[in-house]
């Protein structure tokens, strides 16, 4: 690791500050390196190991505030994924203008973004190439693209979509391609030749150094009281636990509400809103345990999960290891359970003998976490901000500095992670005030 001053470039100091960060990592590092180069690059990379950060503090030392027009597209093969990459270049303070684009966000918010264009746009395949097809987007003063999770970009089907998208990009100078896989052939529509390829792929196989692996052997062919038992034993933990169908999901989700465990769910078969909320509720704090699809696997901004569960076990090796990455990540410690049923094999793709753990019958239920999530109908379109949410609170709603947690403003929405024990009465001192002059309402974000 290099510390901060040893950076070539003044703004990227900080950048890192306002991501507490308080250094790159080696990929991090090649990155900003190989990006100032001529020449495309290729960044193959697992999940888990800031990636995202790679690519956009180099993208940041291109723009230029003297220019109009969008100057980086970014696409990338899922709505997650869009929010995620916009959410950390908001972090990032750069000054920027930075929008989103993606299936079932509004058409008319993101015809208004694109009337006054950002620096940098963010978007799924389908939602960029619509906006390209009827003129919202001028592509001649795009210099620098970024086809992130390319890969999962192919298996979803994208390839015309991404075909159409850089036909349209004639002025393109630099072209970043990112994948969690290996490809044989960089396929020829990317217009991407002669690449400068960064391969970190080896630094995770399916046992990252700081990811412990532990099993759990179920009575019978049953896993469900296996898993209620294993969760109440994790207690506080933040913990991700993972099904192959979107129906396991919710059959567990029942039978674990029935047992009276506080959780939620995340899988494609939800409203995109239903599926921002939960992500939010377990990023910050007041939700303490998801059950999900693979869908989680990639391309996910969710810091500290202490616990993979693999309720259902993949059914590959690169399956395992994405949902791997979602804990022990950026030099943290997780653990990756594995629930099998009596006389279930370890899979052909774990080689090592996994540690066996007895659980016991007399764990009691988490205690609810010590955040709840409030729910504000005002956001970014509104002029409301973060500094004005912090002065609401801490004046107003009469919370300490320390009684305060994640803040995420939206287009027209916002939602703010208070403690629990505070909540009631900062909803009461705070349900008449107004921010920006109007009238908000706030309530516990269900």
């Amino acid at each position: 690791m290099h510390s901060i001053p040893l950076y070539p470039f003044p703004m990227i100091k900080k950048t890192l500050e306002n991501l507490k960060i308080p250094s790159l990592n080696e990929l991090q590092l090649a990155s900003l390196e190989a990006i100032a180069k001529r020449g495309d690059i290729i960044l193959l990379s697992p999940t888990g190991t800031g990636k995202t950060i790679g690519f956009l503090l180099p993208l940041l030392t291109r723009l230029q505030a003297s220019e109009q027009g969008i100057q980086a597209l970014i696409v990338a093969p899922s709505r997650e994924l869009v929010l995620q990459i916009e959410q950390v270049f908001r972090s990032m303070g750069s000054g920027f203008k930075v929008n989103s684009c993606y299936g079932g966000h509004s058409i008319k918010t993101e015809t208004n973004n694109l009337k006054t264009p950002p620096a940098v746009l963010i978007g799924t395949p389908g939602r960029i190439a619509d906006h390209l097809s009827r003129e919202r987007i001028e592509p001649s003063t795009i210099k620098a693209l970024v086809l992130d999770e390319f890969d999962k970009s192919l298996e979803f089907g994208f390839t015309q979509e991404m075909t159409y998208i850089i036909s349209r990009l004639k002025n393109l100078k630099k072209r970043i391609l990112t994948s969690a896989t290996d490809m044989e052939a960089i396929p020829s529509f990317t217009g991407i030749h002669s690449p400068i390829t960064l391969n970190y792929l080896t630094l995770h196989d399916a046992a990252p150094e700081k990811l412990k692996l532990k099993a759990v052997v179920a009575e019978g062919k049953d896993k469900l009281a296996t898993l209620f038992k294993l969760i109440c034993k994790l207690g506080d933990e933040a913990t991700l636990v993972f099904c192959n169908h979107r129906e396991a999901v919710e059959r567990i989700s029942n039978l674990l509400w029935q047992e009276g465990l506080v959780h939620d769910i995340y899988h494609g078969g939800m409203e995109q809103e239903d599926r921002e909320r939960a992500l939010l509720k377990f990023r910050n704090g007041s939700l303490r345990v998801l059950i999900t699809t693979d869908l989680a696997a990639r391309g996910l901004d969710i810091p500290e999960v202490r616990n993979i569960v693999h309720y259902q076990l993949p059914t590959t090796g690169n399956t395992f290891i994405h949902r791997n990455g979602r804990t022990a990540r950026m030099n943290a410690e997780g653990t990756a359970w594995l629930i099998l049923a009596e006389n279930e094999p370890q899979p052909v793709f774990i080689p090592e003998p996994v540690e066996t753990e007895l659980l016991s019958d007399s764990y009691p239920l988490p205690e609810q976490p010590a955040w709840i999530t409030l729910y504000f109908a005002g956001g970014r379109k509104d002029k409301i901000n973060k500094t004005d949410i912090v002065g609401l609170l801490l004046q107003k709603g009469g919370l300490q500095k320390e009684e305060l947690g994640l803040i995420e403003v939206k287009d027209f929405t916002s939602y703010v992670a208070v403690s629990r024990e505070k909540a009631k009465a900062v909803v009461r001192l705070i349900e008449h005030e107004k921010i920006k002059r109007k009238n908000v309402r706030v309530a516990f974000a269900r």
